[in-house]
């Protein structure tokens, strides 16, 4: 049996595309905060071993265009720093292999 971060990585690895905390929440039946905290751990796992990294295609305003770039953990933002509205496209991950 798979514990749920090795369901996360397979998740990652075997998709084409970056998937959504929401996507991946869904498919392993437990919440984004949870999934955050999982996508964290799993990052620092994969840079300690060499051959793999997890990608983030960062968090933007669908208002303003704002993209939350420099972010240095997963996160999904709640409000947009520039126009202060909840319209955010959340953010999106991928593990890719280190060439």
């Amino acid at each position: 049996m798979m514990t749920r971060r090795q369901l996360i990585i397979k998740l990652l690895t075997e998709n084409k595309n970056p998937l959504s905390l929401d996507y991946i929440a869904d498919e392993i039946f437990i919440d984004k905060k949870t999934v955050i905290e999982d996508l964290s751990h799993i990052a620092k796992t994969l840079k300690g071993k060499g051959k793999f990294q997890l990608v983030m295609l960062p968090p933007q305003c669908k208002v303003c265009g704002f993209v939350f770039k420099g972010l240095k953990k997963p996160k999904y933002p709640s409000k947009c720093p520039k126009c202060k509205k909840e319209k955010i496209i959340p953010p999106k991950f991928k593990i890719k292999e280190i060439k």
